[in-house]
């Protein structure tokens, strides 16, 4: 079955990009759609090759030099993070022709390795992008889609219940069966394969504690104890999750003035249909009633920000707050200046003025910060000012609003 395909927000600054620099790389995670997004922009122009087929793998790695000869000028390398030995002859390679820009383009889905072994080899001649699942944007792309997510509930329980991820969203899969088959390629491919894992059952247990958690303190302790493992494996895993796109850390704000903070990263899922399918969230009613209803919906607001600016090909300047005399930031944004932008997130229909205390308390406790105007992200479809520096946001002037800051 032909997938109909569904514009991606990043083609903009990927087409713009691949004319300033010789090479470019776009990672995310499996199923993301950097594949279909590079062979859909430049299939006419560029030579596909795939290091996911062992045996033009083993050629790349037995002989680079005969290999790189037999390619065309301009070539998309998927999944490179298979074949990294091959990147100091393509340095050489653009080194000897460093006018020309495009040549060579890069997937991978494992980040980290991906990062240091392109950065070490290419540093100066490449740009790094990321392709997450689809945002939000994307989806309503999606023709069935177009009217049912007009409403921030209903964005929310999509996410939630259906996931983000291109295939079963446009082809309207059995969320239950596709995650079940994704998650076994992962742990097989990227946790086995590229990480040496020893016990998948136990990665997996560990997967599902961390989605229990999601939107709460990273506490590595914890985890080592349910887990019955080694803090060190558990911190090792922990990064496996990142790398490979599955998880977000929010870092705390450190510039605390004085001020005790908590020092633990904030974990998300980047895709909240995953978190689902790993709890167990099968229902609309569980969703938005269960005990995880806020910290689901919080994760969801949070993957939908991360989007927008990976997207723009930004590293977002994302951080959380929470100090020892209990004030509470879900979400500060950094924009230019810098100024930091207070979010707070509440799943509730009805916002109240109360909502607004920890925002207050922020600006009133860091006065020696620049603060712009708060936002409390609510499940509410109307902008309500509370004051002249907060505002209750609808979640699509938040994401336009987003999309400004730079």
């Amino acid at each position: 079955m032909v997938l109909l395909y569904i514009p991606r927000q990043i083609e903009q600054v990927l087409s713009r990009l691949v004319l300033q620099f010789p090479a470019l790389a776009v990672s995310g995670p499996r199923q993301s759609g950097k594949s279909t997004l590079l062979k859909k922009l430049f299939s006419t122009t560029h030579q596909y090759i795939s290091f996911d087929d062992p045996v033009i793998r083993e050629q790349a790695k037995s002989d680079p030099n005969l290999f790189l000869d037999n390619l065309e000028e301009k070539v998309i390398l998927d999944e490179i993070q298979y074949v990294p030995e091959i990147l100091s002859y393509i340095k050489i390679r653009i080194d000897n022709e460093r006018h020309k820009k495009g040549r060579y383009l890069f997937t991978g889905s494992q980040k980290f390795a991906l990062i240091k072994d392109l950065g070490d080899s290419l540093a100066g001649r490449i740009a790094l992008l990321d392709l997450l699942p689809f945002d939000i944007h994307e989806k309503r792309a999606v023709p069935y889609l177009q009217t049912l997510l007009s409403e921030t509930e209903e964005c929310f329980s999509h996410a939630c219940l259906c996931g983000s991820f291109p295939e079963p969203v446009v082809a309207r899969m059995d969320t239950g069966v596709w995650y079940g088959a994704y998650l076994q390629t992962y742990l097989e491919r990227d946790v086995r394969t590229m990480n040496n894992i020893g016990s998948l059952r136990e990665f997996q247990q560990f997967m599902q504690l961390l989605a229990a958690r999601c939107s709460q303190s990273l506490n590595l302790s914890h985890l080592s104890h349910d887990l019955g493992v080694g803090v060190n494996t558990v911190k090792r895993w922990v990064s496996i999750l990142e790398a490979s796109h599955i998880i977000y850390l929010l870092p705390p704000y450190y510039n605390n003035l004085g001020k005790r903070i908590t020092k633990a990263p904030k974990v998300y899922f980047l895709d909240s249909g995953l978190v689902c399918y790993l709890v167990g969230i099968k229902s609309k009613d569980h969703l938005l009633h269960g005990p995880m209803a806020g910290a689901l919906f919080e994760n969801f607001c949070l993957q939908e920000t991360v989007k927008v600016f990976s997207n723009r090909g930004i590293r977002p300047r994302l951080y959380y707050l929470r100090t020892h005399n209990r004030l509470e930031v879900d979400l500060l944004i950094e924009g230019e200046g810098p100024v930091l932008y207070p979010v707070e997130i509440k799943l509730s229909k009805t916002p109240k003025p109360n909502m607004a205390s920890p925002l207050n308390r922020f600006k009133n406790l860091f006065q020696g910060l620049s603060i712009g105007k708060g936002r409390i992200l609510s499940l509410s479809e109307r902008n309500i000012p509370i004051s002249n520096d907060i505002l209750v946001s609808d979640f699509n002037s938040y994401i336009e609003w987003i999309r400004t800051l730079k």
